[in-house]
Parts: C-alpha cells; structure tokens; sequence
C-alpha cells in the first residue's frame, strides 16, 4: 500500500486551497528555477529513468516520447498539447487533478514544455467540465501574476504561456490527431500517421501530446528524481497510478495507489469492498469501458499495471475501475457501451461508422434473446474485422467489450437465447 510520504496527488480530495499559496504549501514551485537550470537532457533523461509510461490509456514511456521532438528549432515553433478530454466512461481522475491540483498540471507544463523547446502549451479540456477549467484557468492567471509562467518563467529566461481550449464534448477528441484537428479549428477526426505529431502536429509543427495525469507527475518525479519513481510499483510499470473505482462498492472514489497493487486489495482498502461482499461480484471492467470485462475467478489474484492486465487478455487503460455485482445485467452493460461507441464513433472509417453500428443492434437482440446461437460466433467475428482495421482505436475500443463478453459470458448469451425460443414455442 501506498506510503503517505510518496502521494504525488497531496489534494486530491479538495480538502485544501487549490489556489498559488495552497499549492506552494504543499511543495509545488518548489525549485522549478533549479529544474530548469539542469537542462533539457537531463529532464528528459530524468523521465526516461522513472519508466512513467502515458496515463491516457495506452501506457507509452513518457520520457521516450519527449525525445522524439527534434532538437533543434527550426522554422517552425513547438508545442506541447496536453488531453483533457477525459472522455472515457469510469474516468473521471483527470478532472479532479484539473480541480484540486491544478498547479501540479500548469508547472508539469513548464517543465515538459522547456524539455521539447515548446513556448506554448495547450490544454485541450473537455467541454462539461465547467468548474475544471475555471479552476484551471484561475491556476495559469496566478502563476502568470507570480512570474512563475510568462516572458521570463521562474526566472530562467525561457518565455513560456499556457492556454486552456475548451472542447465541444467529443470522445474522439480524445485521441490526439483528432484533438489537434479540433484544436485548429476542424471537424474532430483522427489523421493518418505517419507523420506522428511529433514531426508533423499542431499547425504543421513539432507537436508532443500527453495525458494530465502524465504531465501532473512530472514536477515530482524530477523534484524526487526518476529512482525514486522507478522504485515504486513494479518493473516496466513503475511509480503511482489514479484509479477510479465505481459501480457497485460500498464507497466509489479516486485514489492514488502504487503501480501493480492487487485489484481485489485496491477494491477492499479504498472503495470498502463490493457491495454484498466479494462473493457478490460478478465482473469488473479494470481500465474503462474500452477493456474487456474480466470474471471474478480472474479478479480475485490479477494485479493493477499495464503487463498484468494484459496477460489477462484485458488493459489497464485509464485505470477506471468499474464494478458490477451479481445484480447486474452483464449483457445490457455492454449493450450500453456498444450504444456509445456507436454514437462517438466521427464515421471515416468504414468498419467503424458500419460496423458499430451493426454491433450495437445486435447487441439489442442479444439482450432479449431475440438472435441466434451462431450469431454469437458471427458478432465475434465482426468485431475482429473492425479492431486494427481503424485510423485510431476507436474501433478496437468498440469490439473489446463484445470480445470481452463473448469469452468470458458466452453461457449467458447462449442462455437467453434458448430461454427466449422456449417462450415464444410456449406461447
């Protein structure tokens, strides 16, 4: 279990200022100048030895994706582009950082920012968090008045600004092209890659884009140093992790928690069990509602990383930890999500704006029993024409649940299928 010694989020609760003084109280802008002053090199070096890998979903090595940014500035200018969109069903750690711990976010952005040659950074936020980004805004406006941002930031020389963008409520956004799209002032829809953004991002140039949660850490890990970081959680899924757990515990929250703890301890020590005890439990989806659903047998011994969670045929994803009990109508569930993505789904791709939707109505029939017994088999086998077959993940997100529910609760299926013939002979 987490020591309190080693929390980055010290807020995460809103229990104290979120505000400049609040924030400097509890460690923040505390020898940024210094941190500067080392250079980029070693930030980014800095980063790489902590093996933080992206805390968007897809758990890329931070510092690695830093360095891809060219080393010299050319013609044109580099950016730093941060995700907010926080679109992901179960996730909502994002908004709580953007909340209560604002100035973690704003300084990471210094910091990231100077590492790839970046004078601006760009927080994209998603469109109803309303309270977020005044509080966001109100961080950037405070840290500009303090010099710790603006022409001379921290009093290094380096001129750097951050502006808030305020989506319009789009899942695809995101996903970063989509969210540079939206950005410039485009329909929000993912680019081909390459060129990764990296070479060829916001307005044609140099662009680097993170999760919150990444860049909100990065003050830490270099104040305390990459070691330290490394050292918590496990190997190639080091330090500490927000996890949102929901759904059906005795007490749903945010927690920050080491890298790898297991998902049952996580369950019981923080979110007070599943509701009815643990032997009520029917499923958990443990990354957000992109990842296949995992059974109880699975639950009771899986760890909470990236390798873990893949081993187990599921992601740790954004780490929303969604619980269902024996109350729940497992098919319905994903019946609701293939609904979601259906709707979020921007239609470029062919097996995603077609096949979707085709998923979705039958995942309607699924859930009165109204298909066939092979149909099941024909749904899996659509959802593996339309997984990596997509611009972006947009289209994997949409099959993992079914594939999810197919491998793991084929016997329900099969069950109200029969049920529903013997009815309808009945009558």
């Amino acid at each position: 279990m987490l020591s309190d010694k080693d929390r980055i989020f010290t807020n995460l609760y809103g229990l104290h200022d979120f505000r400049l003084k609040g924030a400097q109280a509890r460690g923040d802008w505390s020898g940024t100048k210094e941190l500067l002053a080392k250079g980029r090199d070693w930030i980014i070096e800095e980063m790489k030895t902590s093996g933080l890998r992206g805390r968007g979903g897809a758990g890329f090595p931070t510092g690695l994706k830093w360095s891809f940014m060219p080393k010299e500035v050319g013609t044109r200018p580099h950016y730093l582009v941060v995700n907010a969109d926080e679109g992901e069903p179960g996730t909502c750690k994002d908004r709580d950082i953007m909340r209560y711990d604002p100035h973690k976010l704003v300084e990471g952005c210094l910091l990231a920012g100077f590492a790839m040659s970046a004078h601006a950074a760009y927080i994209y936020i998603r469109g109803e968090f309303i309270r977020e980004a005044e509080n966001l805004q109100v961080a950037i406006d405070e840290a500009r008045a303090a010099g710790l941002i603006g022409k001379d930031a921290c009093g290094s020389g380096w001129e750097f600004e951050v502006y808030v963008h305020r989506g319009g409520g789009a899942y695809i956004c995101g996903e970063e092209t989509a969210l540079i799209q939206s950005l410039e002032g485009k329909k929000g829809q993912p680019r081909l890659k390459p060129p990764f953004p990296a070479g060829v991002g916001l307005y044609g140039c140099p662009t680097t884009v993170n999760n919150v949660e990444s860049i909100a850490v990065a003050p830490t890990i270099l104040r305390r140093g990459g070691a330290w970081f490394s050292g918590l959680g496990r190997p190639k899924n080091s330090g500490t992790k927000v996890f949102c757990i929901s759904g059906h515990v005795e007490q749903p929250c945010n927690v920050e928690e080491e890298m790898g703890i297991p998902l049952k301890e996580l369950i019981e020590k923080h979110a007070g069990g599943v509701r009815g005890g643990w032997d009520n439990l029917l499923g958990i989806i443990p990354g957000g509602s992109s990842v296949p659903v995992l059974t109880k047998d699975i639950c009771d011994t899986v760890l909470m990383d990236f390798d873990s969670l893949r081993d187990v045929r599921s992601g740790l994803g954004t780490a929303a930890v969604i619980v269902m009990d024996k109350s729940t109508d497992i098919v319905r569930a994903i019946t609701r999500l293939s609904k979601f993505y259906k709707h979020e789904s921007c239609g470029q791709c062919t097996p995603c704006r077609e096949g979707t939707g085709w998923m979705w109505r039958v995942m309607e029939r699924m859930c009165t029993g109204k298909a066939s017994i092979e149909e099941i088999d024909q749904l899996d086998d659509v959802t593996r024409q339309v997984e990596g077959h997509t611009i972006c993940a947009l289209g994997d997100a949409a099959a993992w649940p079914i594939q999810g529910l197919i491998r793991s609760f084929r016997p329900e299926l099969e069950r109200r299928i029969r049920e529903a013939r013997a009815n309808a002979r009945a009558a």
